[in-house]
């Protein structure tokens, strides 16, 4: 007999996202021996030599990578959990639309007068940056104290504009960006020492995003 559960349309958050997490785990193993291609020939090098050739190339190749590797990773996970992504979106919809509420009643998206230089946001748009707000306030604070992290998040959802799941989701976001833009510095720079150590900078944040995409409220 075949049966169908809410704990299989439902998964953990571990599960829902196993295909990010193991491509962040990836790229932070990646970004160490990247950085060590980089270091190992210097240590190598006997005392004397002053002119040593470094391989920058797997730094290079991580930093026009790694988002791809990640997205494709994400799409994964969308496709093993089509249940779950469906009731994401179902709850994304009514937060969204209680976050549009919101501001509608602060009167955040009032006509601009001639001392405004460029538009206020709308409603909707003032929802979508306020998601990505809070995804940045609680990977910061995660960084620095989780269990507080964790007390905000589960404030942000008691007023029902967001979803516990939905504010940790945006600090994945956040982190991964981060990380991101630490990998392109990497990619760009042209002395080898920086390229390691901006490098080797973005792995702290692939773990810090492992334990959000990890973290599960319920």
């Amino acid at each position: 007999m075949t049966a169908t559960s809410d704990r299989l349309d439902l998964p953990a958050r571990r599960r829902r996202h196993s295909r990010l997490i193991a491509a962040l785990t990836s790229a932070v193993g990646a970004c160490a021996s990247a950085a060590q291609a980089l270091y190992q020939p210097v240590a190598d090098a006997p005392p004397g030599q002053e002119a040593v050739v470094v391989d920058p190339l797997p730094v290079v190749y991580l930093s026009r990578t790694a988002a791809l590797l990640l997205e494709a990773a994400r799409a994964a996970d969308d496709a093993r959990w089509p249940a779950a992504v469906g009731r994401e979106r179902e709850q994304a919809e009514r937060t969204s639309a209680a976050r549009v509420a919101l501001a509608r009643a602060q009167k955040i998206v009032e006509e601009p007068g001639a001392s405004w230089p460029v538009p206020l946001p709308t409603a909707e748009q003032s929802a979508v940056i306020d998601l990505a707000d809070v995804g940045d306030r609680v990977a910061e604070l995660w960084r620095a104290d989780p269990a507080q992290a964790v007390a905000l998040v589960r404030e942000l959802a008691a007023g029902g504009e967001f979803t516990a799941a939905e504010v940790l989701d945006a600090a994945v976001d956040a982190t991964i960006g981060t990380a991101l833009l630490a990998l392109n510095d990497a990619g760009t720079t042209s002395d080898p020492s920086l390229m390691a150590e901006r490098c080797l900078e973005a792995a702290p944040y692939l773990v810090l995003a492992v334990a959000l995409a990890s973290a599960d409220l319920d």
